[in-house]
Parts: structure tokens; sequence; C-alpha cells
């Protein structure tokens, strides 16, 4: 069987744990050349020696203004192009209507929709300049669509992520670039481990989940979004272009949460 990414080379952000690391790994295990990022240069050195020789890594803190275009050139001084891009670096203070705006506001938005968008600008650049497809993977939430109230701006944020995905799916549909996002539910990660520690959970928490919440019995895990990740990266999801991939357990729209 083809590899469904070989000789493309992805941007992973957000690549050195988690969700990201899955993606990485599953667009590595796909025959793809592979840019970690993260902001921990011990870190990502490691994973990309795990990986193999075809990763590599940048460290970049995407609340500057200047970390797409760093993130970019390591990219092509290391393998010449770009072809893939997967959005997944993200952050999620909590934040309600009771919060102090200013002082969350702008970091949640540069790092959750500002970077995204210049790091797409980026790989736009370059399939222009080689006459090129690409592809760009955003990875969003089910908490675009409303989210808690406890998550007011990183709801907001990835509402934003939402819309950009498809004007810029619309926009560059006849350059054959994609962009696509996935709005991902609840997923166990390392991250989520360490929410639930910080707010008291049991460390038995996973196996006590609701039905409604988790109806297969367990949590989202990440290689379960990374497989979802490589495919819309892939040729195999195109034409498709500007379309929001629900990566959850349950229909999002019109659940009773009532029944059962």
């Amino acid at each position: 069987m083809d590899l469904q990414l070989a000789g493309k080379t992805i941007i992973v952000t957000g690549s050195s744990s988690g969700i990201g690391a899955a993606i990485a790994k599953a667009a590595y295990d796909e025959g793809a050349n592979v840019m970690l990022h993260g902001t921990k240069e011990a870190v990502l050195q490691e994973k990309a020696a795990e990986l193999g020789p075809r990763a590599n890594w940048v460290a970049a803190d995407l609340a500057d203004v200047k970390s797409a275009s760093v993130i970019a050139n390591k990219t092509k001084d290391v393998f010449g192009t770009i072809d893939g891009l997967v959005n997944n670096a993200g952050v999620f203070p909590r934040s309600s209507v009771d919060t102090d705006v200013p002082e969350h506001f702008d970091f949640v938005f540069h790092v959750n929709v500002r970077s995204p968008l210049m790091l797409t600008q980026e790989l736009v650049k370059v399939c222009r300049e080689e006459s090129k497809a690409g592809s760009v993977v955003n990875i969003g939430s089910i908490n675009a669509h409303c989210g808690a109230p406890f998550l007011l701006m990183y709801a907001m944020s990835k509402g934003a992520m939402m819309t950009m995905s498809r004007n810029l799916g619309d926009a560059l549909g006849i350059e054959k670039i994609r962009v696509n996002q996935l709005n991902v539910g609840w997923t166990y990660t390392e991250g989520e481990r360490k929410i639930q520690a910080d707010a008291g959970a049991p460390d038995d928490w996973q196996d006590h989940l609701s039905p409604l919440a988790a109806p297969s019995g367990k949590l989202l895990q990440p290689e379960d979004v990374a497989a979802h990740a490589v495919f819309w990266l892939s040729p195999l999801s195109a034409p498709v272009n500007g379309t929001i991939h629900t990566v959850e357990q349950f229909p999002m729209t019109g659940r009773n949460r009532n029944s059962g």
C-alpha cells in the first residue's frame, strides 16, 4: 500500500506532546518529512531523534508575531520546501464573562488564531512560488460551536479558526491549496491528565466517565485524532476544501441528551 504522505514536508505545531506528537508520528509513518514545533528545545530534540532522520525541530513562541517566519524558514532550510501544515498548538486558559479581558484576550487570539493564519500565509507563499498544491489542517474544537462557560475565550478563538478555515478554503481552492479543520472532542492527553489532577479528580477518573461523554467507554486518544489529520493532509481527501470535520464519539447536531 502506498504511503499517504510520501515525500511531503509537513509542519506540525505543538508537536512535543499530546495530539501534536501523535500527528507528527502518524505523518512520519506515512512517509513525510516532519518539522516538529514547541517551546522546549530538549524535548523537541528527543522527539525528533525518536522519529528518525526525516524529522527535525524548531522552537518558537507562537505569541510572537515573528514565530511563523521562524518556523517556515527553518523548515525550508532543512527540507527545501513545505507541502502541508497542521495548526495544532493552542492555549486554553480558563476564562468567563467575569475574566479580565485585556489580560487574556490578546494572548489567546495571538496563539490560537493569528499564528495559524500567519503560518498558512507562509505555506501559501511556498505553494505559489513552486506552483504546487498544499494542504492545511487546523485542529479546532467542538467548543467552537458554543463551549463551556469557563472556556469563553478559547471557544471564541476556535470559532474564529473555524470561520478562517472556511474562508481560506474557499479563497485558495482555485490554487489547489486546501484548508480544512478538525473539531476535536474530549481527548485523553498529558494536558488533560494535569487538568483533571489540578481539579482534584481521583486517579481512576477515566473509569467513571458518563456514557453521554464517552459512548465507547473511553475518551478519544491522540492517535485517533492523528489518523484523521493524516487523511485530511493527504491527497485521499482531495478535492474537499473548507470543511469542518467533527472528530467526536457522538453527533454534535440535534443530540437529545435526555434520552437513554
